[in-house]
Order: structure tokens, then C-alpha cells, then sequence
């Protein structure tokens, strides 16, 4: 944050002539903390307007950046939307946060986790997964992500054979059971919708005690892209979300110069040093640690903190900055023959911030910044896979992308091959059943999802064609099934010759009748007239003669 404020009072373009003032508070993850800064930055600074330096020097807060979870900033945009104070968070990302009745005045540069929740529901469909673990955060953003996963996942028809809850402050017993339900589930999958600091409590309880069995961890944007948890090498093969790596250039130069009297003046960068030299700035030296003797270089220290090729977070930090910028830029200047003009004396309120904010578009090394009606940005994700390197460490790598912003079953873009649990490259299976096969038909289990069936042969005369079929269609009349009962095939049509015996016999049979038919037939001819053939056909002759009667009278 300071790195981009003193970029934009350096620019010539970007609110030329005006320096942009900060302050800094530590809310420790803490929503009693952040709601006492939140009243303290509110009640102690007084606007103050000085025409005898030809500029304007405001104590009033304009915005505020932060903060780095859901839960703090709730609890903080609850108390500065009333001021009419726009808050621009870089690592919020609760759906809730979008809801512009209870948070009119917030912002952010991350993506929501509804978008996150949708997007991992279709990763794990587009896998073929349909038996997983779910494990969340007790906290908003656990919750309210989680929530939003399970509901997209049900539309994909995604059955969850658990879901649990756990905090970082919560008894060792329950993260316990936690884990104990993780060994023993059937899911292969977990989807852990956690933050970082809770998951490393689970993956450390994971460890401390009888060995985990193969579980391919399907992660959130929290954790799944920090270096830090790399070290739990039963999680290789994870997946998951993360913000895209981004590169800000002159950072690193930025943090690398620090002086003596810098670290010494910070309580913050003092913790720091000593941490990453392991040795003390101050005279009362423990037997721990030595006193530092000034040549320690930061140069040439190689840690998390000095390695820039993972910014991902610090780049939502990054553009927050900017947007507030370009927010008081917009209402305090005015372009005149392409150069910005701005007026020094302008009494600036946070309620013309707020309002600039949801009209900031901009570009900056690359990256597009703005915001919808909800304050949200357009979600892109890049696709993280933990990949071991050839020396046995577990590296974070990029295998793909999605854009939200696709049309619908485009958004994934896999460009890499991706390394699964204990390192395989095939696919892991997670199913309560087996896929039925063609011929039969699913029959669910009483009393257990959709996805726990039995699969039951077709009955006779019917077929199913498709895998996981749940009807069997019967064969047109012409037609019969097949072995396997998976195709109709056409009736055998036999014809029969006067060389089989069949033949033979119906034949004998034929030419026999027909001979009798026609000696009976010429007996009766030859013996017409004798009584008993004419008594054949009394019935005939009584009644011709009494219609000769008839004419007679």
C-alpha cells in the first residue's frame, strides 16, 4: 500500500500536485479491534482548510482499504457506511459482502465467493467427482462460501458425504474430530473452504498422529496458493482457485531498501528483522540470539517475505490503492488539452469518493480495474496445482484458468497436466457407486443420496444403452435384445426347405389333406343323386320347394 501511494505522489498524470496522506491499523483479525479503530480514525482527525498555503489539508478520512477478511470487514462497513465512507478490500470475499442494502459503501478487487463457490462446484464435475468431503472455516467466510459451494454443487448432482466445521481457537477435541472424520470417510475429495490460518491448524492435527489415508484436497483461494503450507507433503496434488500471480514492477527494489533507522523506528520491521536474521536489535540480548551487527542484507535473503513471484494478494492491495486514487483524481480534476488539472482547494467529501468509485475503469501494468453494481470485479482465477520439483520441494503451479466472464462451459482453460495425489497423473475416483454399465439401470438405496444405487440388470425383453441409466427401454416388436442387454438386434427370420425333416413332414401332410379334400369331393359328385348325398342337403331343398309354393299360390 505505501509502495503504491508514494507511485501516485510521484506521477505526473495521476493527481498531479496533490500528495495522498495514510495511516495504518492493525486489526489483528480481531472484530473488536477493528471496530475500535474504525470509531478511533472517525472521531479523532478534524477537516482542516488553509487558503495561506494555496491547498487544503484534510485530517478526514476519505476511504479505507481493507480489511484482509470477511468477518473484520462486515463489522467495519457496518460502522463507516453510515459516514458515507467507501471501503476497498483486497482479500474480503464473502458473498454476503455483495448485498449493497447492508454494505452500500463497499468495494472490493477480489472476486466473490459466489463466483469461487460455482467455479469449484463445476471443477469438481468437470472430474467426473461425485462423492466428496466438505470442510469449512467457522467464520463468514467458511460459512457463507460453503453455502454457496453446496448449493452449486447440488445443481451439478453432487452428493457431500460430510461437512464440518471448525476455528483456530477452538478446542484441540473438535479439530480432532475433524480430523478423524476426514480418515474416515469413503470421499476421496475434500473441498476445504478455509481460511489459511484455520487449515493450518487442521493439515498440522492431519500429521500429529496416525497416518491420513490419500485424500485429494480441492482448496479455496485462502490457502491453497500459500507457499507456507507446502511443507505438509501429504497435501501434493492439491487443487484449487487462486488470485493470478501478477507482477508490479519496482516492488521488490521498493521493499529491499531498508535502513537501519527504518527497522529500528518500526516495531513491525524490527519483529521482522530479527525473525529473518535470527538475531536481536536490542542491547538486552537473550542467550538465544545474537545482537545484530549491522551486517545483516536483505539483499540476499531468501524467504516468502522477499520473494515477489507469488504476488497475488499484494496485487489486490495493489489496485485497491489505485481505484481510490483514480476516485479522488476523477472528482478533484479535470483533463484541459489532455493534461489533468486539479483544483488544490476543493473541499472534498467521502460521499464524492463513493460515488466515483462506481464509475472508476482503468488499466494499470496490465490489469483492468472496475467494478459492477455490486462492487465486485469481473472474477478471474487462475488454476493452482502443488506439483513436486525434481529436488523432492512442493512448488505451487499454474496449470490453467478460469474466466467468469466466458460463455457458459467455455470458462476452464487447462493448458498444463496436472499431478494428482501421491503423484499420479490419472484422475483419482471419488463415487459412493460404481458407474452402472449399459444393460442395466440404477435402483437407488433407501434412505441414502442420489448418488447410492444399486445397478439392476433390465428385464427381459428391454435395454439400456448409456452408462448410469435409470430406465430400461423395451425392443419394437420386430426386434429382442441382446447378451448383454444393451442393444435391440433384429429376430432371426428361418425359412424351411423340402430337405429338412420338418419340411418334409408339413409337406407330406399338405399334398395328404389336399388328395383327400379332392377324392371326398368327387365321391360326393359321382353319388349326387344317391339318397344319403341328397339328405346332405335337405335343408337346402325343403326350403327351395316352399319358395316354389309360395310363387305357385
Amino acid at each position: 500500500m505505501v509502495f503504491a501511494i508514494e507511485e501516485i505522489n510521484n506521477s505526473t498524470e495521476l493527481l498531479p500536485g496533490i500528495r495522498l496522506g495514510y495511516q495504518i491499523y492493525d486489526s489483528c483479525a480481531s472484530v473488536p479491534v477493528a471496530v475500535h479503530m474504525a470509531f478511533q480514525f472517525l472521531n479523532s482527525f478534524d477537516p482542516v482548510f488553509s487558503t495561506d498555503n494555496n491547498c487544503s489539508h484534510s485530517g478526514m478520512v476519505m476511504a479505507v482499504v481493507g480489511g484482509s477478511g470477511s468477518t473484520t470487514s462486515i463489522s467495519l462497513s457496518q460502522v463507516i457506511s453510515s459516514f458515507n465512507i467507501p471501503q476497498v478490500s483486497h482479500f474480503s470475499t464473502c458473498a454476503c459482502l455483495s448485498d449493497k442494502q447492508q454494505y452500500p459503501s463497499f468495494f472490493r478487487t477480489v472476486p466473490s465467493d459466489q463466483i469461487q463457490a460455482e467455479a469449484l462446484a463445476k471443477l469438481v464435475k468437470h472430474f467426473g467427482w461425485t462423492w466428496i468431503g466438505a470442510v469449512r472455516s467457522d467464520s463468514d467466510y467458511g460459512n457463507n462460501g460453503m453455502a454457496s459451494f453446496l448449493k452449486a454443487a447440488h445443481k451439478e448432482g453432487i452428493c457431500v458425504e460430510y461437512s464440518v466445521s471448525f476455528y483456530r481457537t477452538d478446542p484441540q477435541s473438535r479439530i480432532q474430530r475433524v480430523a478423524d472424520v476426514i480418515r474416515r470417510s469413503k470421499a476421496v475429495v475434500v473441498v476445504a473452504f478455509a481460511s489459511f490460518g484455520d487449515m493450518k491448524i487442521l493439515l498440522k492435527e492431519l500429521t500429529s498422529h496416525e497416518p491420513s489415508p490419500p485424500r485429494q484436497w480441492i482448496g479455496s483461494e485462502s490457502w491453497v496458493t500459500n507457499p507456507e503450507l507446502t511443507r505438509f507433503s501429504f497435501c501434493a496434488g492439491a487443487i484449487g482457485f487462486g488470485i493470478p500471480k501478477s507482477i508490479i514492477p519496482g516492488l521488490r527494489d521498493f521493499l529491499l531498501k531498508l535502513s537501519p533507522s527504518q527497522v529500528a523506528s518500526s516495531q513491525i520491521l524490527t519483529e521482522f528483522w530479527e525473525d529473518a536474521f535470527n538475531c536481536t536489535l536490542t542491547k538486552n540480548a537473550t542467550a538465544k540470539k545474537k545482537v545484530c551487527d549491522g551486517n545483516e542484507d536483505i539483499q540476499n535473503l531468501q524467504n516468502q517475505s522477499t520473494d515477489k513471484s507469488q504476488l497475488r494478494v499484494t496485487n489486490m492491495v495493489y489496485k485497491a490503492v489505485y481505484a481510490v486514487a483514480h476516485a479522488i483524481h476523477n472528482a478533484v480534476c479535470q483533463e484541459i488539452n489532455g493534461t489533468a488539472k486539479c483544483d488544490k482547494l476543493t473541499k472534498l467529501e467521502s460521499k464524492q469518493i463513493l460515488i466515483e468509485l462506481k464509475k472508476v475503469n482503468f488499466s494499470r501494468n496490465g490489469y483492468e480495474v472496475s467494478f459492477d453494481a455490486n462492487g465486485d470485479p469481473v472474477a478471474i482465477y487462475e488454476l493452482a496445482n502443488w506439483q513436486k520439483s525434481e529436488n523432492g520441494a512442493t512448488e505451487i503451479v499454474a496449470v490453467g484458468l478460469y474466466d467468469a466472464s466466458r460463455p457458459v462451459g467455455q470458462e476452464f482453460q487447462i493448458d498444463k497436466n496436472i499431478t494428482w495425489m501421491e503423484g499420479s497423473m490419472k484422475v483419482p475416483v471419488s463415487v459412493c457407486t460404481d458407474s452402472c454399465p449399459p444393460g442395466t439401470r440404477k435402483v437407488l438405496q433407501k434412505g441414502k443420496p442420489i448418488c447410492c444405487y444399486d445397478c439392476t440388470a433390465c428385464p427381459e425383453g428391454e435395454i439400456s444403452n448409456s452408462t448410469d441409466s435409470t430406465d430400461c427401454l423395451p425392443c419394437q416388436k420386430e426386434f429382442w435384445p441382446n447378451a448383454k442387454r444393451d442393444t435391440c438386434i433384429p429376430k432371426p427370420v428361418e425359412y424351411l426347405s423340402f430337405q429338412d425333416l420338418l419340411g418334409i413332414i408339413l409337406a407330406t401332410f399338405s399334398v395328404l389333406g389336399a388328395c383327400l379334400t379332392i377324392v371326398i369331393a368327387a365321391v360326393f359328385f359321382c353319388h349326387r343323386k344317391t339318397p344319403i348325398v341328397r339328405a346332405n342337403n335337405s335343408e337346402r331343398r325343403k326350403k327351395k320347394g316352399e319358395k316354389e309354393n309360395e310363387l305357385v299360390l
